[in-house]
């Protein structure tokens, strides 16, 4: 048996794994990722790419690579729901409503106005592979399919945490010390190791998904990331279809389908083709099935991120339903915001206390998350349903005629698709919501409050508003620099390093910045962002910087590698040097100077 020290170790090469590996291979940190399976994942499963992730994909050189096999909003920026894919009847193939979301259409302006980079469609399938790729270039030889964690045990100094991972194709167990776990294994190993419980539903509903290719060109209208069929003549073939690539569009080649198969066993190929057939209306559709998975839709949080040196990340830390797509998008937040901190501990820059603040930090957002996912979910299985009609009181020999009245010309059914239109609407606290996705914010951990109140959240979360507070994230503007156009974002790079942005008239803070990183051996860079005044190093390309920064032209707005906000001045400081430095020692957790 061999011995292996790492500072990091990773178990689990799913999304969540395989970006803390790049993300920790960007902050030059030491570490070995070991996945059970010997391949990535073989199903599509998670499928939209939020904008803040697309973001922090960008700041590690990733966002190129997605976006080239990716499907962008205008391929996918719509939610539509009809009767059928197609048939013969008069109701077969009507569409019942169609709405901008994700980025897409009217929505495309706004989302562009809150960030440099726009949320994409790539399912897990297709985006693993490029993660897998990124973090075995950056980390050659150390990223390890087919190996399995055994054992997992803490040290008795408590110094380090020793584990056991076997092969799974030669059963060879290697012994791997490190100074720090990351759980990235979807709960499955770690964290019932360590003893940490799950909080929550873990059973709402089970849940059926069948993965197909079928050449739908004919009949497929294309543009929307979800299309959700209400059956107008039996309940039980009501379902959602998904664009799953490689292709995008019309010519999508792969396929996947929500659908319940009550009375239906799903290793009966015959039958779930059968099913999926009445459901598309194309009885003589010739298809492809791959695959069938049943799973239950839980809503569980742990009951705790960090357990002495190990930490977990995105399904191991929280599983929610699908709605909204926080589950994916969650995990590679968390280990962004994990990342940083882990280096800044292990080269000495910051106290152990820095890792506390993951927890304070994440865990609050996936308990909002979760919460936001089960109320858009429910809101979506009762209110869109009864939206048309189709409420819980409608006895079955009701529904087609309600269909039939729906469309028909006549005032009421104006009336009808009129009422249902608001309905409607309100499905943009799952669909447009940017706010959720974008404007989620640390109260508590590794910032500098300043006594402000946090700008006030839309109640359907479908409204991002940018702020410098500390702990929210670094407001996006286009700034340039002999004739080059770069992000806010694109200021903070993706090193170790703090960066303090000021105005043409905050050259005090470069001194400041200089004095507080020799004395905390810390790097801070400092950008001047003025309108093409002396002084200013980058010129703020068309105001937004002015509009959204709430200083000063001598104020200062400190940022942390995850571009998130950690303190600010609004204005000059009798002592910006002193200021500075116990804004850092307080975020690094160290004992201020």
């Amino acid at each position: 048996m061999s011995t292996v020290e790492v500072p990091v170790l990773i178990v689990g090469g799913g999304g969540s794994g395989l970006a803390a590996s790049v993300f920790l291979s960007g902050h030059g940190v030491g570490h070995l990722l070991v996945e059970r399976r010997a391949d990535t994942s073989r199903l599509p499963k998670a499928h939209y790419i939020n904008q803040r992730t697309m973001e922090i994909f960008r700041q590690y050189g990733l966002a190129d690579d997605v976006a080239e096999q990716a499907a962008g909003p205008e391929q996918f920026g719509k939610v539509r729901w009809q009767t059928t894919l197609t048939g013969q009847g008069p109701l077969d193939g009507q569409v019942i409503h169609e709405m901008d979301g994700f980025g897409g259409g009217a929505l495309r302006e706004t989302y562009e106005a809150a960030g440099p980079v726009l949320p994409a469609k790539l399912p897990q399938l297709r985006l693993e592979p490029v993660l897998r790729r990124h973090a075995e270039e950056r980390n050659p030889g150390r990223v390890r399919f087919g190996h399995e964690l055994v054992s997992l045990a803490e040290d008795a100094g408590g110094e380090s945490i020793t584990a056991e991972i076997r092969s799974t194709e030669t059963g060879e167990t290697t012994t791997v010390v490190a100074r720090y776990v990351i759980a990235a294994d979807a709960g499955r190993t770690v964290g019932p190791a360590l003893g940490i419980r799950m909080e929550g539903l873990p059973a709402l509903f089970d849940a059926t998904t069948a993965y197909f290719s079928a050449d739908l060109s004919q009949w497929w209208t294309e543009g929307s990331v979800i299309t959700w069929f209400l059956n107008p003549y039996r309940a039980e073939l009501s379902s959602a279809l998904i664009e799953m690539g490689p292709t995008w569009g019309k010519h999508c080649e792969e396929w996947g389908l929500h659908l319940p198969l009550a009375g239906i066993d799903r290793t009966d190929e015959e039958a779930v083709t059968g099913r999926i057939r009445e459901v598309l209306g194309l009885p003589d559709l010739e298809l492809t099935l791959h695959d069938v998975t049943s799973w239950s839709v839980e809503a569980v949080l742990a009951e705790r991120y960090r357990h002495g040196r190990a930490f977990l990340v995105g399904d191991a830390a929280h599983r929610q339903p699908p709605a909204v797509g926080l589950g994916l998008n969650s995990g590679i937040q968390d280990a962004h915001n994990l990342a940083w901190k882990l280096a800044a501990v292990l080269s000495g820059r910051a106290g152990d206390g820095l890792l506390d603040t993951y927890e304070a930090e994440r865990r609050p957002v996936g308990q909002f998350n979760l919460g936001w996912a089960m109320s858009a979910a429910s809101h979506h299985q009762v209110v869109i349903d009864a939206a048309v009609g189709l409420g819980r009181h409608v006895p079955p020999e009701r529904r087609t005629p309600m269909f039939f009245s729906y469309f028909s010309p006549t005032p009421v059914g104006a009336a009808q698709r009129a009422r249902a239109a608001e309905i409607f609407a309100t499905h943009r606290g799952e669909c447009q919501a940017l706010g959720v996705e974008t404007g989620f914010a640390y109260e508590q951990g590794a910032v500098v409050p300043d006594g402000s109140r946090p700008p006030a959240r839309s109640p359907l979360g479908d409204e991002y508003r940018a702020t410098t507070r500390p702990g929210h994230l670094l407001p996006h503007a286009w700034v340039e620099r002999d004739g080059r156009r770069l992000s806010t974002h694109d200021l903070v790079g993706s090193g170790t390093g703090f960066v303090l942005i000021t105005g043409a008239d905050g050259a005090a803070w470069t001194e400041a910045a200089e004095r507080a990183a020799e004395k905390l051996s810390v790097p801070v860079t400092v950008v001047r962002i003025g309108d093409g005044a002396e002084g200013a190093q980058y010129t703020d390309a068309d105001g937004a910087w002015q509009r959204l920064r709430e200083t000063g032209a001598t104020g200062a707005v400190l940022v942390r590698p995850d571009q998130h906000v950690a303190w600010r001045a609004t204005g000059a400081e009798a002592d910006p040097a002193g200021a500075l430095t116990e804004a850092l020692a307080l975020v690094l957790g160290h004992q201020a100077p």
